[in-house]
């Protein structure tokens, strides 16, 4: 997510011409649209306009149709850990259900711990591994957008969640935001480099293993990925106002450094077809722009997997969206009134980042903005605050993930306020003179889905000097010769014809309601 000081801080040699030029104008829009009430300033257009307009054209490309979903006023519903109205925050400005506390666990330019590690600025995307040993690793993105400037770092706990080491796992990339875990324990990391194409890279947790960068998973602003491990495919998010899903096959799972690179598209019954984008470097033409029938979405963020399913957010919109990936079949599980978000009396709007306690099914949506909550969507369609950070103005929550045992929440505020300045602490930031590096917190208390786990036997040792990246990530090793954009009739879930066509394609189905997802979401968790 974007600051309009981080995007000017961020031009790089990736691609010779300004920022704004590389981007075709979103550049401009991207920085213009970042707060929620800012649709109301557009043109003199108020945002609801904006959205029923259905088209949007920037910078001379083509006109992009809105995703149309289910909208209507929603109060906030009733939230399984009760009503945060009242309450008092707690020391460290959260306000958060009773039974729950919550912990500062690293500040950027400070030391984490007894470690001596300096926790990195602008704190991001993460994911959470187990040890193997009764502890955990939350791994944490650096989304600096200047080149070399950010990264992945790695804060490691004992059983009896004690921090005991912290070092870098990612250092070298640019603009690190989303990403997700494996289930073969790495995580990937994505850089959101929206006006020339970022890579998503490849961790090791342990800091042992060089991170990887993986180009046949697409070269553009990747936000966030999730596994399924039934289907064996990575699904990718994109950052751009007229972004696309992805989907990622490998050709010898898990290994990702060879696949095939499909777009989604989503047919006017609801159906989810797939299609293969022709050049995944982007070397002449955009992944999102390569497959004509392709499906937009307006600015991807969050995805997880979860029993069958994908939810993802997008930004613009405010909408929580569901793959059913086993049937192929798409949903709404949340859009928020555009009204509402214009007042700032929405339950949930600015949606990011996103996580599911497994245990529940609740799926849990930082906020970009808003009001700095965190807030629970659980199967039954329950909306409401989790908690709620205060005194952090023009900062996000990022990064929300569960322990492995699921009784602690960990999550960031982005631009949350810091001791040094953001210029001391990371110069190549060139970001100037503001205290506001970040801060990462632990949630603990009674969740709903906590579990107790069987320690394993696996190694645990880490290093905190082992080799990680360095500034140049390599190009793709393979020149890619774009194939001409084909105007598909429609597709199929197999990437074969679906008999939609693109004019239809081009949005998801007005006819679809967010209750009609919750009430299938809700079926699958009691089963």
């Amino acid at each position: 997510m974007l600051t309009t000081e981080q995007q000017v801080g961020g031009r790089t040699d990736r691609d010779p011409r300004p920022v704004e030029a590389a981007t075709g104008g979103l550049f401009v829009l991207a920085a213009f649209m970042r707060s929620n009430d800012a649709y109301a300033k557009i043109v003199g257009m108020d945002r609801r306009r904006f959205l029923q307009a259905g088209v949007f054209t920037a910078g001379g490309t083509a006109t992009l149709p809105l995703i149309a979903s289910a909208v209507g006023a929603q109060a906030a519903g009733v939230s399984p850990y009760g009503s945060l109205e009242g309450l008092d925050p707690d020391e460290n400005g959260i306000v958060l259900p009773a039974g729950f506390s919550s912990r500062v666990i690293a500040v950027a330019g400070e030391p984490v711990g007894d470690t001596g590690y300096e926790w990195p600025i602008f704190p991001d995307g993460a994911a959470v591994f187990d040890d193997g040993a009764g502890g955990w690793i939350h791994t944490v993105n650096s989304e600096v957008f200047a080149e070399g400037a950010a990264g992945v770092s790695a804060l490691h706990f004992d059983a009896e969640g004690e921090i005991i080491d912290a070092y870098a796992i990612l250092r070298g990339s640019i603009a690190n935001c989303g990403g997700g875990p494996t289930p073969w324990g790495t995580f990937l990391s994505g850089e959101e480099v929206f006006w020339a194409g970022g890579f998503l890279w490849e961790c090791d947790p342990k800091g042992v293993a060089e991170a990887t960068p993986h180009a046949a998973m697409g070269i553009f602003a990747h936000e966030a990925a999730a596994v399924d491990p039934v289907r064996q495919h990575v699904y990718m998010t994109e950052d751009q106002i007229d972004g696309r899903l992805y989907r990622f096959t490998p050709d010898a799972y898990p290994d990702l450094s060879a696949g095939l690179l499909e777009v989604c598209a989503v047919n006017d019954d609801g159906s989810v077809g797939w299609a293969e984008v022709p050049d995944p470097s982007a070397s002449e033409t955009p992944t999102r722009q390569q497959v004509e029938a392709s499906t937009p979405f307006l600015g991807g963020e969050g995805i997880w997997y979860f029993e069958d399913w994908i939810f993802f957010a997008t930004k613009f919109d405010n909408v929580i969206h569901g793959i059913n990936v086993a049937n192929s079949t798409y949903e709404v599980l949340y859009a928020a009134d555009p009204d509402d978000v214009a007042s700032g009396s929405a339950v949930l709007s600015g949606v990011d980042n996103l996580t599911v306690d497994e245990g529940s099914g609740d799926i849990f949506v930082a906020e970009d903005g808003g009001n700095m909550e965190v807030v629970i969507i659980t199967p039954d369609g329950q909306v409401a605050p989790f908690a709620r950070v205060l005194g952090h103005e023009d900062s996000e929550i990022t990064g929300p993930v569960f322990s492995p045992r699921r009784d602690r929440l960990y999550f960031s505020s982005q631009r949350g306020p810091s001791p040094r300045k953001i210029g001391e602490i990371n110069p190549m930031a060139r970001l100037g003179d503001t205290a506001r590096g970040g801060v990462t917190y632990e949630i603990s208390g009674p969740f709903r889905g906590v579990v107790e786990l069987e320690p394993t036997t696996t190694d645990t040792s880490t290093t905190t000097s082992a080799p990680v990246a360095t500034t140049a990530a390599p190009s793709t090793t393979t020149t890619l010769v774009p194939a001409p954009t084909t105007t598909l009739s429609g597709v199929g879930s197999d990437g074969t014809g679906g008999g939609a066509g693109p004019e239809v394609v081009a949005g998801v189905g007005v006819g679809l309601a967010a209750v009609a997802g919750l009430v299938a979401w809700r079926r699958r968790t009691q089963t």
